[in-house]
């Protein structure tokens, strides 16, 4: 890594997901396995996750600490966990705990220098509340960082994806693409509603992850938004 390089000038991205359950972790890992590929080195960051195993370990948080090229503290990587797999908000009324958005941004600036690009990803779909008064969507606007949507590719998954997009670009978001994921290797006509979702969304379909693959497998499909 480039040491004189201005930390704030380094490429990030949101990724956000159709849906809760449609592979943001996995893109993730992919993700950064191609930014590794690359011959850069790449942290990735969940700011709030849900369900953790008896040590108080969280999949997905420790699934992008492999993925990653860089250590950094759980602290930063992970600023809030929840014990139980419920939806975040409800898990921190509970903990009696408050998200703050300012904490996962500082948090976030601080992995930022770390590394030559960093990956967030965002917490179920992309408006789950994070507390009474904030969602996914502050959170990704707090961040102000390039989008990646995950679109799932199952029933249902062309309104998911234009809904998403329509609620990303309201929020004044700059999305750098999309990637389909394929969850239900049994999808009726895939082809067919991938080519729907190309020509319907108005931003680049950075790659097709097949069922099965490991995320290394899968990072060689993803063309990177840099």
């Amino acid at each position: 890594m480039n040491a004189n390089t201005d930390p704030a000038r380094r490429p990030a991205w949101f990724i956000v997901g159709t849906d809760t359950g449609v592979g943001k972790t996995f893109v993730s890992c992919a993700l950064l396995h191609a930014l590794r590929q690359r011959g850069l080195s790449a942290i990735g960051m969940k700011p709030v996750a849900s369900g953790t195993d008896d040590a108080g370990n969280n999949e997905d948080v420790d699934a992008l600490a492999a993925a990653s090229s860089v250590e950094a503290p759980r602290a930063l990587r992970n600023p809030y966990c929840f014990a139980p797999a419920i939806a975040p908000h409800i898990a921190a009324a509970e903990a009696g705990v408050d998200i703050d958005l300012d904490r996962i941004v500082a948090a976030f600036n601080e992995l930022r220098a770390l590394a030559d690009a960093t990956l967030v990803e965002g917490v179920g779909g992309f408006l789950v509340p994070l507390g009474d008064e904030i969602d996914g969507a502050n959170l990704a606007v707090a961040l102000d960082l390039r989008v990646i949507l995950v679109v799932g590719m199952r029933l249902g998954c062309i309104n998911h994806a234009l809904l998403t997009h329509e609620v990303l670009s309201a929020r004044g978001l700059r999305i750098s693409g999309w990637v389909a994921n394929r969850i239900d290797p049994e999808m009726p006509r895939f082809a067919e509603n991938l080519q729907t979702i190309a020509r319907l969304l108005p931003t680049p379909l950075l790659g097709v992850v097949d069922y099965g693959v490991t995320p290394q497998a899968a990072a060689a499909a993803l063309t990177l938004p840099l």
